[in-house]
């Protein structure tokens, strides 16, 4: 029985391990922060071996958009970047439509159109579509619908609450859907082109925690986890580009490299606790129904379960007990949060 109970160890840990993407075999997360930044930044820079034409004939952006970010249960739509309602008869607020109806033309309403989440006008110099290169970057680039494109403009992103919208100083809330999207993918172009790009000409608001990255988006890439469409977004671009965005793959970067309220630690090997903090201990490590906490921190702590993968699911939780038994089999995450100071336990569903 013993050395059963080895061989699932080792299968755990293993499988634990191997949550990293062979993408960052080059990196040695055993450097510091700085090290670690400046590695995954050479990374996204000479892997991305292929820029696309914005408009072309052949294999454009068009074309990668169509993919990227595509509807998966229904093919033959695409998500609208900022968009929350197909259902109020208002265009500008349509959550998906046909890839069909792209626009390319002046007029895009009732057409969607790519949106430069990173505004074309605040990169210096400005992002170009005229040629392959910062600007034909499909990582930031979102099929978004016309007259909601138009209302965003080159706005600054400023804090807000509910769906995407003109702030009352005249700038831009994303929604609270697609704000955490806006955050990695502004991270991602101030590593990509650090010179071109600095995230600071994006946002309105404060540097509390890093003289390079807003507030804004190490809050917003903390409280908006990735979606299905950031993971099927960095599976498409790494085929079509040949680069990922480091941070739909695990959160945790920007608050090892910029601070902040601790995010979602996907590979759970790069989280630091304090020593004072107790180790969090949950048993059984296979567990069908049931899994219990055994040394839960005290106070004001939150609690969440996410798989591999960065997603969240919801789990109930009563006297240190949760709830697992409609989970699928496989990996997860126990993240508890006390104060900021975060601690993680992992399990597996049987």
């Amino acid at each position: 029985m013993k050395q059963i109970y080895i061989y699932l160890f080792l299968f755990f840990v293993s499988a634990i391990q191997a949550q990293i993407p062979s993408y960052y075999s080059s990196i040695d997360f055993n450097g510091t922060s700085s090290e670690i930044k400046d590695q995954i930044a050479t990374l996204i820079q000479t892997t991305h071996t292929t820029e696309l034409p914005y408009t072309s004939s052949q294999l454009d952006t068009w074309d990668a958009v169509k993919q990227t970010d595509e509807v998966e249960t229904n093919t033959n739509n695409v998500y609208l970047f900022y968009g929350y309602d197909n259902t109020d008869n208002d265009n500008q607020t349509d959550y998906t439509r046909s890839k069909d109806l792209s626009c390319h033309v002046s007029g895009c309403s009732g057409l969607w159109n790519r949106e430069h989440v990173y505004a074309k006008s605040q990169a210096s110099p400005a992002l170009s579509t005229s040629e392959p290169g910062s600007g034909t970057d499909v990582h930031n680039l979102r099929a978004c619908e016309g007259d909601m494109n138009s209302s965003r403009n080159n706005r600054l992103f400023e804090e807000g609450s509910g769906n995407a919208h003109v702030t009352n100083r005249g700038e831009w809330y994303p929604g609270d859907e697609w704000k955490g999207d806006v955050a990695r993918i502004i991270m991602y172009m101030h590593l990509r082109y650090p010179t071109q790009c600095p995230a600071n000409n994006t946002a309105s608001g404060d540097n509390t925690h890093s003289q390079e990255m807003p507030d804004i988006f190490l809050k917003w890439n903390q409280e908006d986890p990735v979606s299905n469409v950031e993971l099927q977004r960095n599976q498409v671009l790494e085929g079509i580009q040949a680069n990922r965005n480091p941070f739909i793959d695990n959160p945790y970067l920007a608050t090892l490299f910029w601070g902040g309220t601790t995010a979602t630690d996907t590979w759970s090997l790069l989280s630091i606790e304090k020593e004072e903090q107790p180790k969090l201990e949950v048993y059984p490590n296979t567990v069908k129904a049931t899994l219990y906490i055994s040394n839960p921190a005290n106070g004001n702590i939150k609690t969440a379960v996410h798989t591999i993968n960065g997603l969240e699911v919801k789990i109930s939780i009563n006297n240190n007990q949760l709830d697992v038994s409609k989970l699928s089999g496989g990996l997860y995450i126990l993240q508890v949060n006390k104060e900021g100071h975060l601690s993680q336990a992992k399990f597996a569903k049987d």
